[in-house]
């Protein structure tokens, strides 16, 4: 198996930090005083989307690369929603994520089929 790249391993935990947090921090929005909001469900699962992401580019499934990748892109969307600089810093944020993402040594590391290790 080819050697995981630190920036994958560092882009894994990014997403994955950031999606619990997220989760931990909207989870206080629940309650008997608030039932479930059809905004906050979605919040909630888009953030579940961070957290499988991660996992599975920790473990070099291709698929998820590209999930987080279009994950960061929607919100590069919704960040042209509210301002100017949260828009540069997604814009950024995406841009960086998808060079480490899809460069040369990566792409190798996302080549292998995780479902060998099964066998």
């Amino acid at each position: 198996m080819t050697k995981r790249p630190l920036t994958v391993t560092l882009i894994s935990g990014l997403f994955f930090v950031a999606g619990v947090v997220a989760i931990i921090y909207h989870a206080t929005e629940l309650g008997p005083s608030r039932p479930f909001r059809a905004e906050l469900v979605w919040t909630l699962g888009v953030r579940l989307l961070a957290i499988v992401g991660a996992v599975f580019l920790f473990r070099a499934h291709n698929w998820a690369r590209w999930l987080l990748v279009l994950w960061m892109a929607f919100h590069v969307v919704l960040s042209s929603l509210h301002s100017v600089s949260k828009l540069i810093v997604h814009g950024l944020l995406l841009a960086l994520i998808a060079f480490f993402l899809f460069r040369p040594s990566s792409s190798v590391f996302f080549e292998h089929d995780p479902k060998a290790d099964l066998k």
